[in-house]
């Protein structure tokens, strides 16, 4: 791959999980709203965290990342980075609550989507370099000066005199 292609590739793979993320964030952001008329932030948060987190997991795993459908340890994975995004989010809301105890629903909101878009971009880079890894081949070992005949690595190896 030139590091062009590269570029480009990585380019497309991040405007896809904008895409996808953002979508899956607005639909949780409404369902928050609705949610916290019910349960306390916190624990409508930790729902819709999760909730949101297994279907974005699979959503990057096929269509970002082209990993194909994602296994328990990808899932895992990404469920641990769900648990850091929502402490920050709730932490953002906390913030927001404890300084302003009379915002409202769109201020919530809107600390609520600013924050969660930070740890979004978070998200990207530890999914790409840590859960959807692009697979390359091992190098194989290398055999120096092997004499044909099925000699050992340790055998061939001779080293300047």
């Amino acid at each position: 791959m030139t590091r062009t292609n590269g570029i480009r590739q990585h380019a497309a793979a991040f405007a896809r999980f904008v895409g996808l993320g953002g979508g899956v964030t607005l639909v949780s952001s409404a369902a928050l709203a609705v949610l916290g008329g019910w349960l306390p932030f916190a624990a409508a948060n930790a729902l819709i965290a999760l909730v949101s987190t297994a279907a974005t997991t699979e959503l990057h795993a096929r269509l970002t990342f082209g990993h194909g459908r994602p296994d328990l340890r990808q899932h895992l994975q990404s469920g641990a980075g769900c648990g850091i995004g929502w402490l920050a989010t709730t932490a953002a809301v906390a913030a927001l609550h404890a300084l302003r105890a009379d915002a409202g629903v769109v201020l919530e909101q809107t600390v609520y989507l600013s924050a969660t878009g930070l740890v979004g971009l978070g998200r990207y880079v530890f999914l790409r370099l840590a859960v959807f890894t692009e697979h390359r081949p091992a190098a194989g070992p290398v055999a120096l000066n092997a004499p044909r005949g099925g000699a050992s690595r340790c055998d061939s190896y001779r080293p300047a005199a």
